[in-house]
């Protein structure tokens, strides 16, 4: 069965150029024009990967709310912002609520499409790994590629599908540097270099929320980064 998108935007219009664009390439495509609509069909069944507008009707930042209830509902889910909020403080924001990504509506079709393949291709990869019930360990770090299910001292740590993807490849070779391009490849996800740094740091607080003397993650300034014992 083909992924299913849920949209929402309270723009019938732009929502419905996007479900047009994606129903094209094969995706099935629900459209939400609230929160509250979302966040009712989502408790009966989660959709694949989730597009969302920051403003949402009379709610100014609605899909800020939803992204944080979304997130809370399932950790792993591929949540994408696309918005005509640019301000950086909105994409800091919405990276810091859990967001995989953050685009605005200037972005072509197909770049966003691309976006979106990249998001649901990482699901894909560790999906087909189910089978070899891949685990990785390093150290207090624990990883379950078949969960996607991450732990620190044996206390869980929940991550978004790209901050996975960035411990494991970060800690499948630890002491190595990773530059930013590098996660991006491992990752196979299409971010700028600021968006990896953002994701970073987010990582870095949920281990330190687990353990305030984490510091596996080291930054090799100019460089990138490296996972250390």
């Amino acid at each position: 069965m083909n992924p299913t998108i849920a949209i929402v935007e309270d723009e019938r219009a732009i929502a419905e150029n996007y479900r047009d664009a994606l129903r094209r390439s094969g995706y099935q495509v629900n459209l939400y024009e609230s929160r509250n609509e979302a966040l009712t069909a989502f408790r009966q069944r989660l959709p694949d990967l989730a597009v969302i507008d920051v403003g949402l009707g009379t709610e100014v930042e609605g899909g800020f709310e939803l992204c944080r209830e979304l997130r809370a509902m399932a950790p792993a889910l591929p949540i994408l912002f696309l918005t005509a909020r640019d301000s950086e403080l909105d994409i800091i924001s919405g990276l810091r609520l859990g967001a995989d990504d953050y685009l605005t509506k200037d972005i072509s079709l197909p770049h966003m499409q691309a976006r979106i393949n990249a998001l649901l291709r990482r699901v894909s990869v560790l999906k087909s790994r189910n089978d070899e019930g891949e685990r990785l360990q390093q150290g207090a770090l624990e990883l379950d590629v078949e969960r996607m299910h991450c732990r620190w001292n044996s206390e869980p740590v929940d991550l978004t599908v790209t901050e996975f993807w960035i411990v494991y490849a970060l800690a499948r070779r630890p002491g190595h540097v990773k530059s930013r391009s590098q996660l991006m490849e491992a990752a196979q996800v299409v971010l700028d270099d600021s968006t990896i740094t953002s994701h970073v740091k987010r990582i870095r607080r949920k281990f330190q929320a687990v353990d305030d003397r984490f510091d596996a993650i080291a930054t090799a300034y100019g460089l990138g980064y490296r996972w250390q014992a």
